[in-house]
């Protein structure tokens, strides 16, 4: 089994997306038992709360759903349970290797690192921008999944 788990500030917008994609991209390709895919934040902010209706709606426009997401917060624990721990963004990766006590079995890595043009994933809570961030979130997903069915 591999564990992945995408990480983004709040757990409301980009990670759950990313989830939920990843989640949707491995059981297109019939492979579903084979991985656990979670999101989690790095901050409390959003804990408990559902994923952001403008990120619901751009999921259930591509036949996505995530219903009973609720946001929730990394912990120490997570970085021995998960074999990928996947930011959107430096200031995430930066939090997480804050919370986990650096990287030392090299587990964190950027979505867009599975892309061919490496970077962040565009922020919608910021820009409202839900069109670039399913773009970044969806290639970054197809890369990782192209890489991880090698």
């Amino acid at each position: 089994m591999t564990n992945i788990l995408f990480v983004c500030y709040g757990n409301i917008c980009r990670s759950p997306m990313a989830e939920f994609v990843m989640k949707d991209l491995i059981r297109k390709a019939g492979r579903e038992t084979e991985f656990h895919i979670e999101s989690a934040a790095t901050s409390a902010y959003e804990i408990g709360n559902p994923v952001y209706p403008p990120a619901r709606e751009k999921l259930k426009e591509h036949g996505i759903g995530c219903a009973g997401k609720t946001a929730r917060q990394i912990t120490k624990a997570d970085y021995e349970k998960y074999d990928y721990i996947i930011g959107m963004d430096e200031a995430n990766l930066e939090d997480m290797r804050k919370r986990f006590g650096g990287d030392p079995d090299n587990k964190l890595h950027m979505l867009m690192d599975y892309t061919d043009r490496p970077g962040e994933v565009a922020d919608p809570w910021f820009t409202r921008d839900f069109d670039a961030a399913w773009r970044d979130i969806y290639e970054g997903c197809k890369g990782m999944v192209a890489k991880l069915m090698r």
